[in-house]
C-alpha cells in the first residue's frame, strides 16, 4: 500500500527546474560514470525528462540558457501579436466587402 501512494504522488507532484538548475543537473548525471537510469534516480527525473533536457539544453552554459528562455518568450509574444493582427486584417476585409 506504502509504494502505491508514494507512485500517486510522484505522478501528481509537477517540479519546475529553472535553466541554471537544469544545466546542473545535466552536468552532475553526465560526470557521474553511472547509466542514464541509475543517476537520474536521486534527482526524481525520469531518463526521458533527461534526454528531452539534453537535446535542449546540451552543451548550453547557464548565460547561454538564459538568453534562449528570453529569446522563445519573445518569440512566443511576436506570434502572438501576428495572430492578432491577422486577425483584425481579416475583420477589416470582411466588414469592406460588404454592400452597404
Amino acid at each position: 500500500m506504502r509504494v502505491l501512494q508514494g507512485n500517486l504522488q510522484n505522478k501528481t507532484m509537477k517540479k519546475r527546474h529553472s535553466a541554471e538548475q537544469i544545466i546542473r543537473i545535466l552536468g552532475e548525471i553526465e560526470n557521474s560514470g553511472l547509466k542514464v537510469s541509475d543517476a537520474c534516480r536521486p534527482h526524481n527525473i525520469s531518463e526521458q525528462t533527461y534526454f528531452r533536457w539534453k537535446k535542449k539544453y546540451g552543451g548550453l552554459d547557464v548565460n547561454e540558457a538564459t538568453r534562449l528562455k528570453a529569446l522563445e518568450e519573445e518569440n512566443s509574444r511576436l506570434k502572438r501579436l501576428v495572430a492578432d493582427l491577422s486577425i483584425d486584417n481579416q475583420i477589416l476585409k470582411e466588414v469592406n466587402s460588404k454592400k452597404w
